[in-house]
């Protein structure tokens, strides 16, 4: 994979962790970005090239693709840059793959199936924790229990957030929450349902939240309805309930700005001690018509640290892969094992 694949949004907080990993395993990926002073002093610093360019002019993305079969996509909001850079690598016939969770972002590229197949390239979005961990334990309960018709997944986490992933949040206030009900996608009240779920630490309330896996999990397992859940204190349930009431105004452009600029003075990611220290429990359950409830639960690294080793992982499935080009969910893409394969991983409990 020796300067085959590109890593954007290497100067970011996530993409930064993937650069220094892959040089670590001796690869030799090409950093890129907007920021030349940044990317050059990180660049310098790992021994590594770059590109610095930016996401206005599809076919100026595509002509700095030259000489490269992957691009790993790390610069969001993605709502902002996937749909640019998945229109290069279909020009430049070069495979996409970004760390979203976002829905429109996993709609969009659906949309894109046919191109990239007449193109012969991958187009997978979602090799990160978003959606790696929920993608797989999807597609091993639908094998659990084929007929199924009803499938929550959810995680309880503890991880603080990334820049990044913040301001994605802070998107995703006004747009509400999201499930998929009888194979389309709905928009619901940010919080609508609640319930108590034993995520592998104990049982908890936990609340809906518009994860990527409304849109994924669909085109992964075929399972029509969809939610997915994480725990919420009462006071933050109420919380949410409450923005309902002002959620137009929280997609106000000055609004969002002024959020958005709070991120960038307060937020800077969890530390290289705090990654170490948190696990994540993942859970899922499918059910089908006759009421027969299938349940998994997984443990796994801290999110940061499961995306560097996932992204990392599905860049080399790529590279070795011989099928045919298309749009794929992680699952689809390299199996529902690709999550048992990653390090530091616990076994799938099935019942």
């Amino acid at each position: 994979m020796s300067n085959t694949f590109l890593i954007y949004g290497a100067n970011g907080y996530t993409g930064e962790l993937i650069a220094r990993e892959a040089r670590r395993r001796g690869l030799q990926p090409i950093l890129a970005g907007r920021n030349r002073d940044k990317l050059s002093a990180f660049a310098n610093e790992l021994g590594l090239s770059f590109r610095c360019f930016d996401l206005n002019d599809v076919a100026a993305i595509a002509a700095q693709l030259h000489g490269v079969q992957t691009v790993l996509h790390c610069a969001g909001p993605f709502s902002a840059t996937a749909q640019p850079m998945m229109q290069a690598c279909l020009q430049a016939k070069v495979n996409y793959l970004d760390i979203t969770g976002e829905i429109s972002v996993f709609e969009y590229a659906q949309t894109l199936d046919a191109q990239a197949k007449q193109a012969g390239i991958v187009i997978c979005p979602g090799v990160g924790f978003d959606v790696v961990p929920t993608d797989c334990v999807a597609a091993a309960l639908k094998a659990a229990l084929p007929d199924a018709t009803h499938l929550a997944l959810g995680f309880d986490s503890r991880s603080s957030f990334s820049p990044g992933t913040a301001k994605t949040s802070v998107e995703g206030l006004a747009q509400g929450g999201k499930i998929r009900e009888h194979g389309q996608i709905k928009t619901v009240p940010l919080a609508a349902k609640t319930r108590r779920i034993d995520f592998g630490n104990g049982e908890k309330l936990a609340m809906t939240i518009p994860w990527g896996d409304v849109s994924t999990a669909y085109h992964s397992t075929g399972i029509p309805n969809v939610e997915v859940y994480i725990p919420a204190s009462p006071s933050l349930v109420s919380k949410l309930k409450r923005l309902n009431w002002i959620k137009p105004l929280l997609g106000l452009g000055f609004v969002q700005n002024l959020l958005k600029k709070q991120i960038e003075k307060k937020v800077r990611g969890p530390s290289e001690s705090a990654r170490g220290k948190a696990r994540t429990f993942v859970w899922g359950e499918a059910r089908n018509a006759a009421g027969v409830i299938k349940t998994a639960r997984i443990e796994v690294p801290n999110g940061y640290t499961l995306t560097v080793d996932a992204a990392l992982a599905v860049v080399a499935g790529v590279a070795m892969r011989q099928g045919t080009g298309g749009s794929y969910t992680p699952s689809r893409l390299l199996g529902a094992d690709l999550l048992s394969r990653l390090p530091n991983v616990g076994t799938l409990q099935l019942q």
